[in-house]
């Protein structure tokens, strides 16, 4: 094999040996698990927000499946737009609710 040939995963050094790059696909051990935060995507979902705590709901389940196929970018993208978007449900959820208390309390009969 050639120089010149050599495969993305090996490096030579001055002196013309060649050894494995530490960071080659085949030694690197995936990393910890990344947050998808599916619990708050779920306590999300109990706000009155609906199509914006699905949308979270199937980042988060997106961000978990990436992360088993072995794309930690996505994974991590994902996770931190479940964040944004369920943070958003819950933030439009307790305006709902708030909004719905005045409106009843204000228009009730004394």
């Amino acid at each position: 094999m050639a120089v010149g040939v050599l495969d993305s995963h090996t490096k030579s050094s001055i002196s013309g040996s060649t050894f494995l790059d530490r960071g080659s696909l085949e030694e690197q051990e995936p990393p910890a698990p990344l947050r998808s935060y599916l619990c708050l995507t779920m306590l999300a979902c109990f706000c009155p927000a609906y199509p914006v705590n699905i949308v979270a709901l199937v980042f988060s389940v997106m961000s978990r499946n990436s992360y088993y196929r072995g794309d930690y970018d996505g994974s991590r993208r994902l996770g931190r737009n479940a964040l944004y978007v369920s943070t958003a449900s819950i933030i439009i959820g307790l305006i709902v609710i708030a909004i719905t208390c005045i409106v009843h309390f204000a228009t009730m009969d004394h």
